[in-house]
């Protein structure tokens, strides 16, 4: 059977009764106990999220950012026997280099909603005409409306390989890459496997991992040491452990409350964005906030992108063969990246660090991953 390549034009449209729903489930949640005086150290505080559940309830417009991401022009196609959704958004300077933007979890395509018109249209926000991109971004198998999964595999790799038929589907022959969390991951994956493709690999947060040898700490700065500490910090990797292990059976709650689905998603951010501030939403805008978790509630997908962790346990601290290709990071604070570390395995031609901003830099600090993007890209456009 000849697969489908067609590339079909996509509108989010959410049925009013499923906003009726939702908005009738939040009303009706019923709230567990907590122990007094422990704010967030068993998690995330009854009262807070009660106040952001009923803020979602009550005061949050759903059809408001519905019409607001519909905006930009969205598509579907088949993959490897998967529904793949992605924005593609081209830029009117006839020189503009093609990019693709990955999220991770618990992020969506519609994180990098602010930096869509820096980046396709600099000359309107300031900037070179000659920095200009066209975009595609991709929902994850699994995540949002490119999900649910409906079989084993879908592994970062394997979402690597549908990433480099999408782009070629798509007409671009030399792209660009950049990531974010799980991004951050699959984009060099990309760069390995079509380095005659991608031109370069952009990522924030970090190029591989402490291997633990005792050799890799000498001689590094305090706040190196403090960035590779958060990987021993069980409290910080708990989520990891379940969504890798019982993926599950932690989305029986969350697929059926949104309460629930709320809570799991706004501790991350508690715990990743910008740790000079207090609450979630002093970091990210909490009608963007809101939005990320809409996406995953409506789509039904808490169960397929927490599988996303258990089909890519088995790749975690494996080596990797040395990437020769062009990669730049951007280090904002909260982040795990170490250049000794990222250089092990990958060759570093670019290295920001910034002092505000987390590891949700396109929600918190556009107006730096931005720039740090262009800056990256602007001496590998000669080569296209």
């Amino acid at each position: 059977m000849t697969s489908d390549t067609t590339i079909h034009p996509f509108r989010i449209e959410i049925p009013q009764a499923q906003l009726d729903d939702l908005h009738n489930r939040l009303a009706a949640t019923r709230w567990p106990d907590e122990l007094p005086g422990v704010g967030w150290t068993f998690g995330v505080p009854v009262s807070y999220a009660q106040a952001r559940a009923e803020y979602w309830r009550s005061r949050y417009d759903w059809r408001k950012a519905e019409a607001r991401l519909n905006e930009f022009p969205q598509f579907t196609t088949q993959i490897d026997g998967q529904n793949i959704h992605f924005l593609h958004v081209c830029s009117a300077e006839p020189g503009a280099m093609p990019l693709m933007l990955t999220h991770g979890w618990p992020g969506t395509f519609a994180e990098f909603e602010k930096t869509i018109g820096p980046l396709t249209d600099p000359v309107a926000h300031g900037g070179d005409p000659a920095d200009a991109f066209h975009l595609v971004i991709p929902s994850l198998p699994g995540f949002g409306f490119s999900g649910p999964t409906t079989e084993q595999g879908w592994d970062l790799e394997r979402i690597a390989r549908a990433w480099v038929e999408l782009m070629s589907r798509l007409g671009y022959e030399r792209y660009g890459v950049h990531g974010t969390d799980s991004g951050s991951v699959i984009s060099p994956a990309l760069g390995r496997i079509a380095p005659e493709n991608v031109l370069g690999v952009h990522v924030n947060g970090a190029l591989g991992f402490p291997t633990g040898d005792p050799a890799e700490f000498e001689g590094l700065s305090p706040s190196e040491l403090g960035r590779l500490a958060q990987y021993q910090d069980l409290d910080r990797a708990g989520y990891a452990m379940i969504q890798s292990t019982r993926p599950q059976t932690l989305a029986f709650g969350l697929h059926d409350s949104p309460s629930g689905q709320l809570a799991w998603i706004v501790e991350k951010f508690k715990e990743w964005t910008d740790p000079a501030h207090d609450l979630p939403e002093d970091a990210v805008d909490i009608e963007q906030l809101l939005t990320t978790v809409s996406i995953y509630w409506f789509t039904r997908t808490a169960a397929s992108s927490a599988r996303l962790y258990k089909e890519g346990q088995n790749a975690w601290g494996a080596t990797l063969p040395y990437a020769p290709l062009p990669h730049g990071v951007a280090v904002f604070p909260g982040d795990g990246g170490v250049r000794r570390i990222a250089e092990r395995g990958h060759n570093v031609v670019h290295w920001s660090e910034f002092d505000r901003g987390g590891h949700f830099p396109a929600m918190e600090a556009p107006d730096l991953l931005v720039p740090d993007i262009r800056d990256f890209f602007r001496t590998l456009r000669q080569g296209r």
